[in-house]
């Protein structure tokens, strides 16, 4: 499960003193939570790719939001798990492509870009409903007042232009009124629930859209922070309302006799959206560097859970780095199989070890690389440079997660080191999108 635009200090376990997220927190106290969580890019597009790949987006050309496609190449995480009888779902935000050639949709969807086509359901996935990007968190298919933000220049009260689909040429029709992670779980549970009956196990995609703009929420929600002011209201309300139906879920897989053998994460795509705390962008870094967009801290660090009753049996707490890069490793570890023609590398690492107790700190470390921004990052060190690698500064994480001091000139033996292992890295990712990886003709 992933939040959208949900900062690090957002969920009331990591310390939030308004936000209320009773189900976040039982996940919380239950099971792993993981307090250096990165992910793969300070934006949505090129973390999803990196949460069903194993692999870093720039390896296959998703640079941004709203740039490129995911590959047919690629292997997927919903492609690897169908190989072992999985049932595979994606509800929610895609992100990683368009959805129609035939009428315009959304961001880019629709007969002007074709070239960017590329479906969940053409990735793996059996079962969809989704959109190609974000859509309102209350009345999704409804354009909301200007005062909910990102409207831009829709007319309020008219369609919004995006579309859930559930398949080729197929939109949603029905129940699409009131919270918008109602609407998504409203399919996530039916899913579930046929898979059950069908005697097969599952993989569920389930990317809200919530917190990102236009965002705002019912008046049930909105109540529960009364005091507090419209937009507080209205961003916690909306998470409160995700938090809900997180809880709905949990509970779902609890009275059917699945929660213990059913490994859950949760997270968010990259830090909160805009320059500050103010009108509907309300996110909290709960401290940390810079906002969604940024390579500092606070566009890339965000809320990391994992629950697993059968092997995690209480709460744990880490400081090892890990990162959305992570999933599909570690779903292949659990399972016990690799793909036979799976594309290398995969930047990702199982996080089985560390669960079974066997590892104590990162054995790869973690690239990032957004537009003109890079950095790379170890168990305590991270490089940053805002001009592609021509300057960097450099952050004892540990000991500095805010990232106040640089100390690269103090220890420039450790800059050379890691800007060295990133230069090979960033080389290794542009080999790979010239399609050096791929082990199949496609």
């Amino acid at each position: 499960m992933m939040a959208d635009d949900m900062g690090w200090g957002d969920p009331a376990y990591n310390g939030n003193p308004v936000s209320k997220t009773p189900n976040l927190d039982k996940m919380a106290a239950e099971g792993i939570v993981f307090n250096r969580f990165y992910a793969s890019s300070p934006v949505c597009s090129p973390t999803r790719g990196s949460c069903i790949t194993g692999r870093h987006p720039y390896r296959y050309g998703i640079f941004f939001a709203n740039v490129g496609h995911m590959r047919k190449e690629e292997i997927t995480l919903a492609e690897a798990l169908k190989t072992k009888g999985y049932v595979t779902g994606h509800f929610g935000k895609w992100h990683l492509g368009t959805l129609t050639k035939i009428e315009k949709d959304a961001n880019r969807g629709g007969p002007e870009d074709t070239a960017d086509y590329s479906p969940p359901w053409e990735n793996g996935f059996d079962v969809c409903f989704s959109t190609e990007s974000k859509v309102p968190t209350w009345n999704p298919m409804i354009t909301p007042p200007k005062t909910a933000g990102g409207v831009r220049n829709r007319i309020p009260g008219e369609p919004y232009g995006t579309a859930y689909w559930t398949g080729p040429g197929h939109k949603a029709t029905e129940n699409l009124e009131g919270d918008d992670s109602r609407i998504i779980m409203d399919r996530v549970i039916p899913f579930i629930k046929k898979a059950i009956k069908s005697h097969k196990p599952f993989l569920a995609v389930v990317w809200f859209h919530t917190p990102h703009l236009p965002v705002l929420t019912g008046d049930k929600y909105k109540n529960m922070y009364k005091g507090q002011s419209v937009d507080i209201q209205n961003f916690y309300g909306a998470i409160t309302a995700m938090d809900e139906q997180i809880g709905r879920l949990r509970n779902y897989l609890k009275e059917h006799g699945l929660y213990n053998n059913t490994v859950m994460f949760f997270t968010s795509d990259n830090g909160p959206e805009g320059k500050a705390r103010e009108g509907r962008t309300q996110g909290s870094t709960k401290g940390l560097k810079g906002r969604k967009r940024s390579l500092y801290e606070g566009g890339i660090r965000v809320p990391g859970l994992m629950t697993w009753p059968a092997l995690i049996k209480s709460r744990k707490t880490t400081d090892i780095p890990f990162s959305t890069l992570d999933y599909y490793p570690t779903v292949l570890d659990i399972l016990g199989f690799t793909m036979p023609d799976q594309p290398e590398p995969i930047d990702g690492i199982s996080m089985l070890p560390f669960i079974k107790g066997n590892i104590k700190e990162r054995q790869v470390p973690i690239g990032f690389e957004s537009k003109k921004q890079v950095a790379f990052m170890n168990n305590r060190y991270k490089i940053y440079s805002p001009d592609q690698g021509q300057h960097f500064e450099l952050y004892d994480i540990i000991n500095d997660p805010q990232e106040t001091t640089d100390i690269s000139t103090e220890h420039p033996d450790i800059v050379k080191e890691l800007s060295a292992e990133l230069s090979r890295w960033r080389e290794s990712c542009k080999r790979s999108l010239e399609y050096s990886d791929y082990k199949q003709d496609f």
